[in-house]
């Protein structure tokens, strides 16, 4: 085994931005970011000319010979090192990679399984307690987070430290919990049929409940909100007018989207049990920080019925630093170096 890896590169590849990183590892294994740059995935045909852009950028190249591994994390599923992302037409081959570019050794991984594996190496004032529950050491955690897509991982301890297992779990079948969200799920089979949690816990899901809001209501957004819909980001205007309360169709698009978010998120830490705390990451999560702290986050974790009194015992954190996915990743890739 290498004494030292020395530098390493790290992705977050996501299906609208794609961030890269340089980093420097010691002998102990802690790692220090020495450069950070944010990519629009689209502008780019593979991942691997991203990667070339990467190691062009003025305080990457003079660096570029030292790097001894790389861990790229992936908003999709990974097998034997091949990845396809779910909302982007790249494919990702772990040793296409090792082979063209001149970084050593490559691993490819979730992006929440890089997640995952940044939680431990998270400072704890970069976490927004929502429910302090009653924590219990070493059991299970997860992972659930809303970006571009619905990110879910699960983290048992073997004794020694946190294994992750990567998930799909937000392509699992969307489940209304009231006559509001009886009728958003029949609005969307209209479109999709099958309507994942994803459709509506993500980036693009926020829209698509103003639409339906629109048509459920009769109502309109205001001509503002509508017209940065058209000329920008529709889910950044969404969360923008209603969190500064300009329009009260976003306002209610979020509640709903908060309220489903947290519900999720309820559902997947039952399904681990996870006494050991569930970890709210994603892109979306800090842009909405105060509404995560009204209640109705919680109250939906927790609205489970006779689990309730259970679910109040769960920890609920939100994840406020957005480079988690690119600090798990850096740490798989300092363990790559070193093999």
């Amino acid at each position: 085994m290498s004494a030292t890896p020395g530098y390493v590169i790290a992705a977050d590849v996501g299906g609208t931005n794609t961030k890269l990183a340089l980093a420097a590892c010691d002998q102990r294994g802690a790692c220090t970011f020495v450069a950070r740059h944010n990519y629009r995935s689209g502008a780019h045909a593979t991942f691997a000319l991203a990667v070339e852009a990467f190691l062009r950028e003025p305080d990457v190249q003079p660096l570029a010979d030292r790097v001894r591994g790389a861990c790229f994390a992936v908003a999709g599923p990974v097998e034997e090192g091949r990845a396809r992302l779910t909302n982007l037409a790249w494919q990702i081959d772990q040793a296409e990679l090792e082979a063209h570019l001149p970084i050593g050794k490559v691993r490819v991984i979730n992006d929440f399984a890089a997640a995952g594996l940044g939680i431990e190496h998270l400072p704890e004032n970069d976490l927004m307690t929502l429910q302090a529950g009653t924590p219990v050491a070493r059991a299970d955690r997860v992972v659930v987070g809303a970006g571009t897509g619905l990110g879910v991982c699960i983290l048992d301890h073997d004794g020694d430290h946190y294994e992750v297992h990567a998930s799909e779990g937000g392509h699992a079948d969307f489940a209304p919990v009231d006559e509001l969200q009886d009728a958003l799920l029949r609005f969307l089979r209209k479109e999709f049929v099958r309507v994942s949690c994803e459709r509506i816990v993500s980036g693009p899901g926020l829209p698509r409940i103003l639409t339906f809001l629109a048509q459920h209501t009769g109502r309109a957004p205001c001509a503002e909100l509508a017209q940065a819909m058209v000329t920008g980001n529709p889910s950044r205007a969404v969360t923008e007018f209603a969190m500064s309360g300009r329009d009260p169709l976003a306002a209610q698009a979020l509640h709903i989207f908060v309220s489903a978010y947290g519900g999720f998120a309820g559902n997947v830490a039952l399904l681990a049990l996870a006494h050991g705390g569930v970890y709210i990451a994603g892109g979306i999560a800090p842009k909405i920080a105060a509404k995560l702290r009204d209640g109705t986050f919680v109250a939906a974790f927790n609205a489970k019925g006779r689990f309730g009194p259970l679910m109040a015992t769960i920890p609920v954190h939100v994840v406020m630093n957005e480079h988690l996915g690119l600090i798990g990743a850096v740490h798989a890739a300092e363990r790559v170096a070193r093999v």
